[in-house]
């Protein structure tokens, strides 16, 4: 049987919801040419019956192994992968029908190693993850340090691809979660290998259902983010204390504000008009009230959640 092109590798873990979504829109693909491999990391409640579902209408192979994590779940899936290309999507993401055909256009143009795409909030998502979808994209928050410029573009395993030769030289992920996608786009990067964002190849990201659980998420971007720091040094940049600045900020502002009232003031004013800036940016992207007031409390938690875990790694040893 001659091999696909892509190779689609997608772990999951008691998510066969999320699955099933995925799984219907890539059979909606123009491009036809890729295969599925889905590795259950050891869920209690599994994929198996979605995967069932799908077998007939798509190339894909279901693998069910004990949970070690998503770096080694991507990775057992890269080692049994027959295509010329690896590409690595989460579960709760949503494909649009013309994706392949995107990367395709523009592999014709140019040839590259890895790439990468962004992610998008679809109008049948709930508000609330419409929302964080935004403040997730948004440069007014920590969008603006995900590596969504053209310079210096670091692929994320929520959409990635990378060749077979990518693979060969950095064997994958190292981290078995944690930004792990964030170690590996370095290290694909000190290889000197050619790394593309194309704008095109987005995929619709659902990210969590409520404020907690993106809490927590979140929480492990930002303690993921020292651990990377850790393995390379001078890869926590400025804007990368942007989210901790903002934390401790806040914290101080009752105290600043019965010590210095003026200087408080000015200091709530600030928060009060940073946040009305996002709602409004929110509303002109999405065209949605709801949506740009929920992207007020999805950017507090997005920026606390973050800093607070950031300065906990930062200061533990």
């Amino acid at each position: 049987m001659q091999a696909p092109k892509y190779s689609v590798i997608v772990p999951v873990y008691n998510r066969p919801h999320e699955v099933q979504e995925l799984l219907q829109s890539l059979t909606r693909q123009s491009y036809k040419n890729f295969e599925v491999l889905l590795v259950e990391d050891g869920s209690a409640r599994t994929s198996r019956e979605v995967y069932e579902q799908y077998a007939s209408v798509l190339s894909i192979t279901y693998f069910f192994k004990p949970n070690s994590g998503p770096g080694p779940s991507r990775n057992f899936g890269f080692e049994r992968a027959r295509g010329e290309y690896l590409v690595v999507f989460d579960s709760d993401c949503v494909i649009p029908e013309t994706y392949f055909e995107e990367v395709e256009k523009f592999m014709q143009k140019e040839a590259v190693d890895a790439w990468g795409g962004p992610d998008r909030g679809r109008d049948d998502f709930t508000p609330l993850q419409q929302a964080m979808a935004y403040t997730m994209a948004s440069l007014f928050t920590t969008g603006g340090i995900r590596g969504g410029r053209k310079s210096g573009f670091q692929p994320r395993s929520f959409n990635m691809g990378i060749s077979r030769k990518v693979y060969a030289q950095t064997h994958g992920f190292v981290f078995d979660r944690l930004a792990e996608d964030i170690e590996l786009s370095i290290r694909i990067r000190k290889h000197g290998f050619n790394v593309a964002l194309i704008p095109g190849a987005f995929v619709y990201h659902k990210r969590r259902t409520s404020l907690h659980d993106f809490f927590k998420q979140v929480s492990n971007f930002g303690k993921g983010r020292v651990l990377v720091g850790r393995a390379h040094p001078g890869e926590i940049k400025l804007t990368h204390w942007f989210p901790a600045f903002f934390t401790l900020g806040l914290c101080a502002v009752p105290v600043i504000a019965l010590l210095f009232p003026k200087l408080g003031l000015l200091l709530v004013l600030g928060y009060i008009s940073y946040f009305l800036l996002i709602a409004i940016h929110a509303f002109t992207r999405i065209n949605s009230i709801r949506v740009a007031l929920l992207s007020v409390p999805s950017a507090f938690i997005q920026l606390t959640g973050y800093g607070t875990s950031f300065l906990k790694q930062m200061f533990a040893r």
